[in-house]
């Protein structure tokens, strides 16, 4: 089944539940009107309909490949991306100064949702260059900013991100990449990254790298880490391209999915850097990329779950099996109704919440309001955390629902379930991003969780009188959420924290979604309600277990030893 962009529900949302008039009637964002929305919306569905679409299986079908030390890509992936960068789609976000259009994160992840839905292999490139050109933003000096800041949000360059290396995975603080000062203002990098997304490609004409290294004498740990900027070609003052930095792909990962996108081990022998940011200040401005890409992260599980629920809803709305009433085809059947029922409402789900983060990081930009802000960093974990899942669990039921047919390449519904496993994976596993939640996030005590509770809880007591039954359920939820927020932030013990860190952030996100679903069912017609009816009742009880095995703290995990958990 051809992809097909999911405007109404983009519209509804963005009108009726997250609310982006607000974001519009600041003056920062106050050309994002509803008519230039609309329009935005429609063009990328367009071009994600019938331009990046086609391309998702010649990228998993045709990886790309590492010849000769140039990295081919996939059939029809440079003019995918022409058409993405000639269209501004690189830059939606990106300050006017430079040549972006500054528009709202909100709808630049409903574009960003899109794309990743019609071929995320290709997408990541633009995620990428987005991320960086935000961190540039705000740490880079005014002649890097100059520099950079125009090419790569016209697309003509590309950026990634260089954290990962063979000993230092999730423990950045122990990278060995050094940083040697040239005396001329410019540093000298060396070692070893590897995972590095878009590392290079055959129609990129330069690829800019931000490097994580340690300048000599730097403290251990990440406290010593400094961020540089580091160019596979070293631009002139005009901009043009210069020479040849030190710098080369040493080989493209062999990964179960994501086909099209070369992964690659990056080499440095003293390439030449520019310091962005203060010294050993480098992962604070990393941070501004990362959390860049954690939402973008998100948003790719959604995005990977609504093409593989709409590939599924085309399979059983065709197949002829067994004894079925009114069409004759599966769909009639209840188990395969409810398995695409369940899809469709936590892709909802996931995609409210993305766009409810969207609107706190648009608000928070738009009025340096610091509640705003901890809004954002709230939902942030919860967003990449519960779309990648979602991404998961939708693809692993898209498969179900095609039965044997979902096993066989061809039918296109296996490539869904590989490509959404990394989104659980990278940019912080999901682990990482429940602890981040119960940790960081919760150093203010839980107040705005709290913040966030009562809301949830207000708006619900306000539906009761419409909708009772989904009301109070909702309310209860809400309130056990609460409860549980309280006995986290009274454990002194991190561990104690971190052991139920994430059924904490699955039952934040399941309540969430309720707390949604509740908000479309009264403004929304009877199809919303049915929706919100099967969300709130069968998937949204499932908070209860999940803050029951939040409570059990650490202890219990380690009555099982080693030798126990050990097969021999």
């Amino acid at each position: 089944m051809p992809y097909r962009a999911p405007l109404k529900d983009f519209r509804f949302l963005f009108d009726k539940v997250v609310d982006i008039s607000q974001v519009s009637a600041t003056e920062r964002y106050a050309e994002a009107t509803p008519e230039l929305v609309e329009q935005i919306l429609g063009e990328a569905g367009r071009l994600c309909e019938e331009v990046i679409a086609p391309l998702q299986r010649a990228g998993d079908l045709h990886p790309a490949k590492l010849e000769n030390g140039v990295v081919r890509t996939s059939p029809g992936f440079a003019d995918g991306f022409k058409a993405i960068a000639e269209g501004g789609w690189v830059g939606m976000s990106a300050d006017p100064d430079y040549g972006g259009m500054g528009l709202p994160m909100t709808v630049t992840t409903a574009v960003n949702e899109m794309m990743s839905s019609a071929c995320i292999a290709l997408q990541l490139c633009p995620l990428l260059s987005q991320g960086q050109i935000e961190a540039l933003e705000h740490h880079a000096s005014d002649a890097i900013k100059d520099l950079y800041l125009p090419k790569l949000t016209s697309g003509e360059w590309t950026g990634t991100m260089n954290l990962t290396e063979p000993q230092a995975g999730s423990d950045v603080g122990a990278l060995k990449t050094k940083a040697e000062p040239n005396g001329d203002g410019t540093y000298a990098i060396s070692g070893q990254k590897i995972y590095i997304t878009w590392g290079d490609g055959d129609f990129i004409e330069n690829v800019v790298h931000l490097v994580l290294a340690r300048l000599p004498g730097a403290p251990e740990g990440t406290k010593g880490i400094s961020l540089f900027v580091v160019p596979k070609f070293i631009p002139n003052e005009d901009g043009s391209l210069g020479d040849r930095n030190d710098l080369r792909v040493v080989s493209l990962e062999h990964k179960m999915g994501i086909h099209g996108s070369p992964t690659a081990v990056m080499q440095y022998d003293r390439a030449t850097g520019w310091l962005v940011g203060e010294e050993n200040k480098g992962m604070a401005a990393m941070f501004t990329m990362m959390n860049n890409a954690r939402l973008g992260v998100g948003v790719q599980g959604v995005g990977v779950a609504e093409a593989a629920y709409q590939h599924a809803l085309a399979y059983a709305m065709d197949r002829v099996q067994g004894k079925a009433d009114g069409t004759g085809t599966i769909v009639e059947h209840p188990d395969v109704r409810r398995m695409l029922t369940t899809m469709k409402a936590d892709i909802y789900a996931a995609r409210a919440i993305a766009l409810y983060n969207a609107i706190s990081i648009d608000m928070a930009e738009a009025t340096g309001d610091a509640g705003w802000k901890a809004r954002a960093g709230l939902l942030t974990p919860i967003t990449k955390a519960f779309g990648s899942d979602v991404g998961v669990a939708v693809s692993q039921e898209g498969l179900q629902v095609h039965g044997g047919m979902g096993f066989i390449e061809e039918t296109g519904a296996a490539q869904y379930a590989r490509d959404a496993r990394i989104t659980t994976i990278y940019e912080g596993t999901n682990g990482i991003q429940s602890m981040d939640l119960v940790a960081r996030k919760m150093m203010d005590g839980g107040e705005e969780a709290y913040r966030m509770i009562e809301e949830m809880e207000e708006s619900a007591e306000a539906a009761r009188a419409r909708l009772p039954e989904l009301a109070g359920d909702v309310w209860s939820a809400a309130e056990a959420l609460r409860e549980a927020t309280e006995w986290l932030v009274a454990q002194q013990d991190l561990q104690d924290r971190f052991a139920g860190s994430v059924p904490y952030l699955r039952a934040f996100a399941r309540v969430l979604g309720g707390f949604a679903h509740l908000k479309s069912a009264l403004v929304g017609d009877d199809s919303h309600k049915a929706l919100a009816r099967f969300y709130i009742k069968r998937l949204l009880p499932e908070h209860v277990s999940l803050l029951a095995h939040m409570r059990e703290g650490a202890e219990g995990l380690y009555d099982i030893s080693l030798d126990d958990l050990s097969a021999a």
